[in-house]
């Protein structure tokens, strides 16, 4: 939860406009090595227990997804309405049904760059790394469950040549679109596989090894995860090619601080901070909610907000979160209090008053 506060807290400052925070959206690269290395530590877990099923990884994904998308996407929509003008509210509308459909990440290839200035007036700009996780986590487990039975380390030499074919195309993209805003790469899957492909490797290391026993070895290295993530965050900016090879910076950052943030290191003590830790608790709602609030605020502001309304956009964030995680995000998350059925009753009522709601929209 330490971390995962280390990867929002940039996001949200660097959509909140400070200058400080330029290379703030390495936050999501964070991320996308977490997303990796849980995800795969849990499908190995349940492979090995032969009680891996991908119908109930499915529903443990949408638990913790889709309650809470649906419901910031749900606020959303009555506020772009008399908040925007025709043609961006016709853009929100596709972001709408782009991210119903895990594909907000397409759209915006198609559509637009992440560093155009109408970006920063786009509510649900953000989603594109929900969909790509989604997107993982829908090839994944396929995946997965089809490799389980050859050898690991064949499993290790098929993801090592993912990896670098990834970071290929990555790297290409990136050099054949440096200098423009289309940045074609930043969005699509499979120039952000070797980040996710990071974690993985990291789940399939420990399914064998341990933490080294080395109490120096983990203090240097978690020193210099943490040093390359926070390196990341105050020097890289809009003209850093992304993703591309720079982006090994703040990833292999993360997945050393996986690796070697053990309970007697420093990192881990201050990550382990009560603060710090209640942040990456209610991260997801976090991260769901600030784009929205900010871009609301430059729209209805006009002009550049001043740091006075972002910060109190800020604020209003970290509230929303709170009740989101307490409200939305722990009872679907509640297999006791939320019975499979029920969920399913509940995410159909969302998404038919979702439609509704967008089909007056559009009107």
């Amino acid at each position: 939860d330490g971390l995962r506060a280390l990867a929002v807290l940039p996001v949200i400052f660097f959509h909140a406009g400070f200058d400080m925070f330029r290379g703030g959206y390495v936050g999501v690269d964070v991320f996308f090595v977490i997303s990796g290395y849980l995800i795969t530590s849990i499908i190995i877990n349940q492979l090995e227990k032969n009680q891996f099923s991908i119908i109930n990884f499915y529903e443990r994904r949408a638990r913790r997804i889709l309650p809470a998308l649906f419901f910031v996407m749900l606020l959303n929509i009555p506020i772009a309405f008399f908040t925007m003008l025709p043609d961006p509210l016709e853009n929100f509308g596709q972001s709408l049904v782009a991210t119903s459909l895990f594909a907000n990440n397409i759209l915006l290839y198609l559509t637009s760059g992440y560093w155009d200035l109408a970006s920063e007036y786009k509510p649900l700009l953000h989603t594109w790394s929900l969909a790509v996780e989604e997107q993982y986590y829908i090839i994944f487990p396929i995946l997965m469950t089809m490799l389980w039975r050859f050898s690991t380390k064949t499993i290790i030499y098929f993801f090592i040549v993912l990896f670098f074919t990834s970071l290929g195309f990555a790297q290409w993209e990136s050099l054949y679109n440096y200098g423009t805003s289309l940045r074609s790469g930043f969005y699509l899957l499979h120039t952000r596989a070797f980040e996710i492909l990071i974690g993985v490797f990291i789940a399939f290391y420990f399914k064998k090894y341990d933490y080294l026993k080395s109490n120096i070895y983990n203090q240097f290295l978690s020193l210099i995860g943490f040093v390359l993530v926070v390196y990341s965050v105050f020097t890289f900016n809009e003209t850093t090619p992304f993703p591309s090879i720079y982006t090994l910076v703040p990833a292999l950052g993360t997945g050393l601080l996986i690796l070697s943030t053990t309970k007697e290191t420093m990192i881990y003590k201050l990550l382990s901070n009560r603060i710090l830790v209640f942040i990456g608790l209610i991260s997801y709602s976090g991260y769901l909610f600030h784009q929205s609030i900010f871009s609301f605020i430059r729209i209805v502001s006009k002009n550049e907000p001043t740091s006075f309304l972002m910060i109190l956009g800020i604020v209003i964030t970290f509230f929303a979160a709170y009740l989101s995680y307490k409200f939305i995000e722990s009872p679907f998350r509640d297999f006791e209090k939320m019975s499979r059925k029920k969920l399913l009753l509940i995410l159909s009522l969302k998404v038919n008053l979702l439609y509704l709601k967008l089909k007056h929209l559009l009107l």
